[in-house]
Parts: C-alpha cells; structure tokens; sequence
C-alpha cells in the first residue's frame, strides 16, 4: 500500500487515514466480496498456511459482505493489538511505515469491479482485509510487519527503501512457508488470487528458494505478472528473529557493491526446493 510520489488527497487526515463509510456500499460491491470470498474460502485450506484459516476464524471473516473495519480492529486488539484503518489508496512511504510500526494496519475501502475480478494494479479491500489480516491475528507474524514497520522508517533515512520493499514483497506479499505437509502459501498477493494460489504452487514454472536475507534483498520482483521466484521461509517465528537480530544497516552497506539478481536467477548458493523452467515468463515475453 506505499508509494512514494502521491500526495494527499483533501478527504483524507494528516495521517492519510479515511472512514471507511461502510455504509456506502452496494449490494453488487458486498456481491464482488462474497464471491471473492468463496471462492477462495474453497481452493485454500489444503494450500494456505493454517494460521491464515484460523485468523479468518478468529475475525469472523466468513460473514456475507464487505466486512467492517471497525469490528475488525476490535477483534484484532484483542489477539495481539493491532487495528485496521481506511485509506483512499496507496500512500506514502514514510506513512505506511508509521503505521504499521505503531500496529495499524492501512486497509484500500474500494472494492474492485466485475471487470477487474482476476487483476487490479492498486490493491482494493479485498486483497488487503482478506490477503493481509488474517494473518496479523499470529502474535508472531504480527510482530513481524511492526518490526518492519519500524524498520522501514530507519531504511527511509538511509536510502535503502528498494531493499527493504524487496523483503516485504517476498514475504509479506509473495511468500511461501515450509509445513509438514509440504510447501503453504502465506503472503496475501497469492492468498488473494486464484490464479496465482495454484500457479505458486503447482506450476512448475517458477523458482522456489529457501529464504535469505542478503539474497533476497539483492533480487527484483515482478510487480506485473504472477513471480519467477518464490522466496520459502521454515516459520514466522524464524522470520521475526531475523528481522529483529539483524542491524540492517551493515546489510544495506555490504549490498552497495553487490550486483542485483533478475527475478528468475538461481545461484549456487541457493536452498533450492524447485528450479523453475520459467516457461510462463518466457512464452509471455515472447507474446
């Protein structure tokens, strides 16, 4: 939900924030979310990590229509101090950053259209509310994105924002987890999407990697298209302690000098779980 280079709009307040103004919703727009909803409610218990099942449970998420953000947020205070406010799009990066650093967690209030059911290029409630909060009911995962929060207000004064979006998008977004039964998803661009919750996991087209830090930080993504590489944590517990023990400073320094790596590359260092034949990326290249 960050961008740099907006600028705020008159309706919304210093922090960016809006109401959600729930009760403006059409009938068709609480339609799109519950059609949304089950259909991804059906195809993701055996593919999703069961943390997300049981945030969706613990928020009540399975209730017809556009949920409300405000019932959202007292839900999540309970389980680990979080909320959810309304914002009228993407914002700023130093926004978002505060934002979650102080556990707020900044939710788009449109809804997507007919017409834009499979792809939308701004995140709409669905993908943010449906994809991303569950999950911040896990008091680990939960202290993740504040940790991130906190440091991307410390990357903002250092000029390393690029690196540290690399880890959101690659986790937060984008990511695997290793479960005993295999391979879960759990970043909420693929939870959100139907094409992308089969594509990440059964096509064998894309690279699936064990989780770096360095590595990944040097490694571009695809903001367009479903991803070459998929980055595979071992637990949300891991990925904390990563966060938090790591002086990203250093990290950012030492990555000064080291080449970025395309968004299908493999190294020889890599924990490889599948080596993709990126055949999707390339018959669309050659489109």
């Amino acid at each position: 939900m960050a961008n740099a280079q907006i600028e705020r709009p008159e309706e919304a307040a210093e922090d960016w924030t809006v109401p959600q103004d729930w009760g403006r919703y059409s009938p068709a727009e609480h339609g799109m979310w519950d059609y949304l909803f089950e259909r991804q409610a059906r195809m993701l218990p055996d593919r999703v990590v069961p943390d997300f099942i049981t945030g969706l449970d613990i928020l009540r998420m399975d209730r017809p229509g556009i949920p409300r953000f405000d019932e959202l947020s007292e839900r999540l205070m309970k389980a680990t101090g979080w909320q959810v406010v309304a914002v009228p799009g993407l914002v700023p990066d130093d926004v978002f950053f505060e934002h979650l650093a102080n556990r707020r967690f900044v939710a788009g209030r449109f809804i997507r259209t007919p017409e834009q059911i499979d792809y939308l290029q701004e995140p709409d409630t669905f993908h943010d509310v449906f994809g991303h909060v569950p999950l911040l009911a896990h008091p680990a995962f939960a202290d993740y994105m504040q940790a991130y929060g906190e440091g991307g207000m410390r990357a903002d004064g250092l000029g390393s924002i690029e690196r540290l979006a690399r880890l959101y998008w690659y986790t937060v977004e984008f990511g695997l987890i290793r479960h005993e039964e295999g391979l879960r998803l759990f970043g909420a661009g693929i939870v959100s999407s139907y094409g992308e919750s089969i594509f990440a996991l059964d096509d064998p087209s894309p690279n699936r990697i064990g989780f770096d830090l360095r590595r990944l930080m040097r490694t571009k993504y695809r903001i367009d298209d479903y991803q070459q590489t998929y980055f595979v944590i071992d637990s949300f517990e891991d990925l904390l302690r990563q966060t938090v023990e790591n002086d990203f400073a250093p990290i950012y320094e030492e990555l000064v000098d080291s080449a970025d790596l395309e968004p299908e590359d493999i190294e020889g260092a890599d924990v490889v779980f599948a080596k993709g034949t990126q055949e999707y990326a390339l018959a669309k290249a050659a489109a």
